[in-house]
């Protein structure tokens, strides 16, 4: 089935002029938006608000940092207030709209972009997750929520206790639709949209369409509007892909060469062992650095993005936790210390870069027996990148490194 839907390209050039009250927002969601420093829409937005106010089903085809939350955000809380969503502000009210994103990061981070839009018109958000004490979101829901932004493992969690009905849902986002499948949740998901309202309204956003996602379109979605936005695929002049050819005994010192520019760095490690090792060496050599893995937790994990986010670090050494859900613009430079083994983790780690539009840089070191399997990886994530031998002190790393300033 997927194979036949056509997706509606829309390209920057399309949407020059539009503003948001172009597209069918109010007046409040506009200033807000503007006061977020969205004053205008990107290309997916664009294409895909319209049909979100009209009430359609959407698959939204594109690579994370494109603007997906404001996409589905901003319409759906319109939405919610066309339906009479100020009459109906009462304590102890059930929930009418759903979130749901694969990672507790990415949760959060959702719920910093939408919470402030849905505050403009008077309406309420609340986040649900694991790794925290479950306390303070009941208390949310039994004070009456409007926007539910959830993992599928705690929000289950809460229906079998009772302590949540999904049954005024009426709009439904399934953020990352991909990676909650890889991750396992495609039969959880499933569950979860079945208690929702009938013909609820689902918006789908993916940056793959493959196996789980193929599913939930098929049983879910309704006549889709279907959008991609032209240009913004990992291939885009956006991102600089290089691959370094290197010697395993060099890869520490190509590493901290690489990661001593000013800008802010994401270094991508394979272990927790070995993301720890890394910030400890960079710090060492005077280059402040912090880490994000699953050992950590969850404060300690805000704590140490923060300290990219801030400033006060400028590399973040991370294991895949941070490959989805990390939302930090301003990240010049992406170094993958171990590559990929498929190709949608690489999609999704050089996706920390380049957002918005802005320019980035994604450097993987590999040993050159690992050349092949590369040049297939990369053939199968629809990327160009320039492959060269690389040792510490050379001038193309000197080169790369400045890309971070």
């Amino acid at each position: 089935m997927l194979e036949r839907l056509e997706a509606e390209v829309t390209t920057a050039s399309d949407v020059v002029n539009t503003t948001f009250g172009d597209l069918g927002l109010g007046d409040n969601i506009t200033r807000q938006l503007a006061a977020m420093g969205a004053p205008t829409p990107f290309p997916i937005q664009a294409a895909t608000i319209p049909d979100v106010l009209a009430g359609k089903d959407v698959l939204g085809r594109g690579k994370t940092g494109s603007g997906k939350t404001i996409a589905f955000g901003a319409p759906l809380v319109e939405r919610l207030m066309e339906n009479d969503g100020a009459k109906g502000r009462k304590p102890g009210r059930l929930p009418r709209a759903l979130i749901l994103a694969p990672t507790r990061e990415l949760a959060m981070q959702i719920d910093r972009t939408v919470q402030p839009i849905a505050r403009s018109v008077g309406l309420f958000t609340t986040p649900i997750f694991g790794g925290v004490p479950q306390f303070k979101q009941v208390s949310a829901l039994q004070r009456g929520t409007d926007i539910i932004i959830a993992t599928p493992g705690r929000l289950e969690d809460l229906v079998e206790q009772g302590r949540l009905d999904l049954s005024q849902v009426t709009m439904v986002v399934l953020d990352e639709a991909d990676h909650m499948c890889d991750l396992g949740f495609l039969e959880p998901v499933q569950r979860i949209l079945r208690l929702t309202a009938d013909k609820s309204q689902k918006l789908l956003f993916s940056a793959t369409l493959d196996k789980g996602v193929a599913q939930l379109v098929n049983e879910f979605l309704v006549e889709p509007a279907v959008h991609e936005v032209a240009g913004e695929d990992q291939a885009s002049s956006t991102i600089d892909h290089r691959v370094l050819l290197i010697e395993q005994r060099d890869k520490r010192a190509i590493i901290e060469q690489l990661a001593s520019g000013e800008g802010k760095t994401l270094i991508f490690a394979r272990t927790r062992a070995f993301a720890e090792e890394l910030a400890d060496q960079l710090d060492d050599a005077g280059i402040p650095a912090t880490s994000l893995h699953g050992d950590l937790n969850q404060s300690r994990r805000t704590r140490n993005l923060q300290l990219l986010t801030s400033g006060r670090v400028n590399v973040l050494v991370a294991t895949d936790v941070a490959a989805r859900g990390i939302h930090v613009d301003d990240i010049n430079l992406v170094i993958q210390a171990d590559a990929p083994d498929e190709y949608k983790t690489y999609l999704h780690r050089s996706g920390r870069t380049g957002r918005a539009g802005k320019q980035g840089t994604v450097v993987t070191l590999i040993s050159k027996s690992r050349r092949r399997r590369m040049d297939e990886l990369l053939g199968r994530a629809d990327i160009e990148a320039t492959m060269v031998p690389a040792a510490p002190g050379d001038q193309i790393i000197d080169d790369l490194q400045s890309a971070g300033v």
